[in-house]
């Protein structure tokens, strides 16, 4: 999954790609609340407020008004970051959610929130495992799947969630006109890949609705990993009536959305502010102990965010940079790191129009790229590895981990040689200069700096002009997708967890193959990977994939993202992890003591 700025915080993967045990049911299955039309109530509320100016005067009403905004600020003023007596967690996020249309999501803030809001079949627990969902139990086949949905699930409206739910939202992430970036994650199920390419209609995908609590699956090929795409925000329901109801608003607003997760959004002002608040419809609504998790600050700035934390605004300080790390030492505040999961590199652009298609130019940049200097001279933040390949460290291979069983191939720096594949480069494309190239980053402090770090550095040694070319995340987003950059600071983090989550992100086929790279052997290998249950030869394809990205310097590796925290030590059982919703607070709870 598409990862948030290098400074900010992995809010999912991909996250990215990030759930939990089933426990006593408690649902009320009774209380049905239909679903309201936001339009129709701010049409009843500007009425009431004409007919209590009509009634009872201007001045009266604009001294209401003046108490009311007296009583908010003197509220926001006190605000602790823990609430005990209502359950109430204040948080921040760096970035606006782009995206919370699961169907079309790819970025990890959205993910973080979805993760929140909505529950797939299955989901990840505490201790980061896999554990039921809606389904409460389920049968995986060499040739499909049947998942038994419980019959506490409800939407946040009292209706319950069944399997034509999950019919729905499956055969619209697949239908061409959603463009969904991640319909391919689908192409396991039957007829799924030739759907989403217009051969063949929506209703033929492979999978039906028994009954309202029974989901039948078939593959197109055996699946060795489908239990861990289930748990895949693309996987979560969507309820078809309400749905068509907003008439294409779905997930624009609060009100646009049904969520079936621990919490709902009650509050969502755009660039903001983000409320959730338990959602009593919840089927685990009892193991749930938060009330509320706030987020009234949104902001990249690192200072900022911290002088929240200083002042006992938030709870947590995510994605701690090297700038904050001498202050929350002196504080002394204790500092926790994990592994996010992202690994973090140069997307290339591979298009004929571009100069960075030229595979001379892009060898060029590879001699030169020095990831350990990236890390360990520039960011300076401890939890962060110098980057060797598109798979991390930390997925499993055949028996122990990947890539003790199949090392990244490796460049050493040299300059000489580098110089020297740029001199055919040139030739190559008719110029005596390479024309200045794009860089496309984030507007964060982290990320500025290491886009500022490639400028200088590519000018030092290959005496190559670099343009920064900052942006906010939404923005960054959609130029990365529109092809609109020679190199950009990209970040993918785990859609589950599997080496295929990596493998097949630069198939030919793939959506989010921005730099649209091409090669027929990678495609061929991705596709044993998909289709064989056999692990070795899984995971060889997986080796081989690794040296066919080097050998064309389809990217260029940076660094793997490790995360660097600090949180109020009230707040216990918030699950940080590589694959889900991470930081996950569905389970979190507050302490007295």
């Amino acid at each position: 999954m598409a990862q948030n700025p290098t400074t900010g915080i992995p809010e999912g993967s991909p996250s990215g790609t990030r759930g939990d045990p089933a426990r006593a049911l408690a649902a009320d299955s009774t209380t049905t609340v239909p679903a309201r039309d936001p339009l129709s109530r701010v049409a009843i509320r500007q009425i009431a407020l004409l007919a209590i100016a009509s009634t009872v005067g201007f001045v009266l009403l604009m001294a209401g008004l003046s108490w009311a905004t007296n009583l908010t600020s003197s509220s926001t003023a006190t605000l602790d970051a823990i609430d005990v007596e209502t359950g109430t967690v204040t948080l921040s996020l760096t970035q606006e959610p782009p995206q919370l249309d699961s169907t079309r999501l790819t970025d990890s803030v959205s993910g973080r929130i979805l993760g929140h809001v909505m529950e797939g079949l299955l989901r990840y627990d505490v201790n980061n495992q896999l554990a039921p969902g809606v389904a409460e139990r389920w049968d995986i086949r060499a040739d499909g799947a049947t998942f038994w949905l419980r019959e506490e699930a409800r939407w946040s409206d009292g209706e319950p969630v069944t399997a034509h739910d999950f019919v729905f939202a499956w055969q619209t992430a697949l239908d061409p006109a959603t463009a969904s970036q991640y319909a391919f994650i689908f192409y396991v199920l039957k007829n799924g890949e030739a759907i989403n390419t217009g051969e063949l209609p929506r209703e033929s995908l492979g999978v039906t609705a028994v009954s309202d609590r029974v989901l039948e699956v078939e593959f197109e090929q055996p699946v060795a990993y489908f239990d861990k795409l289930v748990a895949f925000q693309t996987y979560y329901p969507i309820r078809e009536d309400f749905y068509l109801s907003r008439e294409g608003r779905y997930a624009a607003d609060a009100d646009d959305m049904l969520y079936n997760g621990p919490f709902e959004i009650t509050v969502w002002v755009h660039g903001a502010h983000v409320r959730l608040e338990k959602n009593p419809d919840y089927w685990d609504r009892d193991g749930i102990s938060l009330n509320v998790i706030d987020f009234p600050y949104i902001t990249a700035d690192g200072n900022a965010v911290l002088n929240l934390y200083r002042d006992g605004q938030i709870a947590e300080v995510n994605g701690l940079g090297a700038e904050s790390l001498d202050q929350v030492l002196a504080e002394r505040w204790p500092v926790g790191r994990y592994s996010d999961g992202s690994v973090w590199f140069f997307q290339l652009n591979h298009r004929s129009d571009h100069p960075t298609g030229n595979y001379n130019l892009r060898k060029a940049l590879q001699l030169v790229n020095d990831p350990g200097e990236l890390v360990y001279k520039v960011i300076k933040i401890p939890s962060n590895t110098p980057g060797e390949s598109i798979f991390p460290t930390w997925l499993k291979g055949e028996k122990g981990l990947f890539r003790q069983e199949y090392p990244a191939p490796t460049v050493t720096p040299n300059v000489t040689l580098a110089r020297e594949h740029l001199e055919q480069a040139k030739r190559e494309l008719g110029v005596d200069e390479i024309p200045p190239l794009v860089l496309l980053a984030d507007d964060t402090p982290g990320a500025s700096k290491q886009a500022e770090y490639y400028q200088n550095s590519l000018m030092q040694k290959l005496g190559l002009e670099i343009r920064i070319d900052k942006q906010i995340f939404k923005q960054r987003l959609a130029k990365v997708e529109a092809g609109e950059f020679d190199v950009a600071l990209y970040g993918w983090g785990p859609a589950f967890d599997d080496p295929l989550t990596f493998a097949d992100l630069f198939a030919s086929w793939n959506p989010n193959n921005h730099g649209e790279y091409a090669n027929a052997e990678l495609d061929a290998q991705v596709r044993i990977a998909q289709q064989s249950t056999d692990q070795a030869t899984r995971m060889a394809a997986f080796g081989r994939i690794q040296e066919i990205l080097f050998e064309d310097v389809a990217i260029i590796p940076n660094y793997e993202r490790g995360q660097m925290y600090i949180q109020d030590p009230r707040i216990r059982g918030v699950a940080r992890r590589a694959v889900g919703a991470d930081p996950d607070y569905t389970r979190a709870y507050i302490v007295t003591d």
